[in-house]
């Protein structure tokens, strides 16, 4: 199979000093926007107002470095690895953001006061897999590291399926021992964004497991 240009150029060319200062930033960003979302479900509800600014405020950072990406690789004739697959974990990156933020605003907007054991277990997992996708595309800047990429990527993977082994069982067990139908739609909107967000963080997995399987 013939080299790709770009990835011939990756041997010729100084080694990118662009792009991974913005995936740092944004992993870095990913993680923290994960640590507040935890913090939203152990905290009281007179201190849930500022956490959900905050994520709403980190939010909007993590969407501004995407763009920054975005228009880095538009002006860019060098790029670390493909350009659709910097588009692709950039875009991916951004997409967990959002999800975690949307969860936060569900919280919010329907007024949860009681964060159930799945709300919390979930979320727990959603900030494990934060940080696994932090490590992984640390290991991208050289990517001379595949194995701890793979090794990241399969984690999250399994993260990713007890999610929603804990978001099936939650939502079966609301149906059944909840007769509110107003509980009901509201506990099962936030599982839902939940187990989302663990989605697209498997979403960000298989980018890198593209990137990992084509310099391995």
């Amino acid at each position: 199979m013939p080299i790709k240009l770009n990835s011939l150029f990756q041997y010729l060319v100084p080694k990118d000093k662009k792009f991974f200062p913005l995936f740092h930033e944004m992993t870095g960003n990913l993680v923290t926007i994960a640590e507040n979302l935890n913090k939203l479900v152990n905290s009281s509800i007179a201190d849930r107002d500022k956490i959900y600014k905050i994520i709403d405020d980190l939010e909007q950072k993590q969407e501004d470095t995407a763009r920054k990406t975005h228009l880095q690789l538009s002006t860019s004739f060098i790029t670390p690895f493909d350009r659709e697959d910097v588009y692709a974990l950039t875009s991916s990156l951004h997409d967990v953001a959002t999800s975690m933020r949307g969860t936060s605003s569900k919280m919010r907007l329907y007024q949860v006061d009681k964060m159930t054991k799945p709300i919390i277990k979930i979320t727990e997992m959603n900030l494990e897999a934060c940080v696994l996708i932090q490590q992984a595309v640390v290991e991208t800047k050289n990517l001379k590291n595949i194995a701890a990429i793979t090794d990241a990527c399969n984690r999250i993977n399994k993260l990713e399926d007890k999610s929603d082994s804990v978001y099936e069982k939650a939502v079966l067990e609301l149906f059944e021992s909840e007769t509110d139908a107003k509980k009901i739609m509201k506990y099962k909107e936030v599982l839902s964004s939940l187990e989302k967000a663990s989605d697209k963080c498997k979403d960000v997995s298989n980018v890198l497991e593209a990137i990992s399987i084509k310099y391995a």
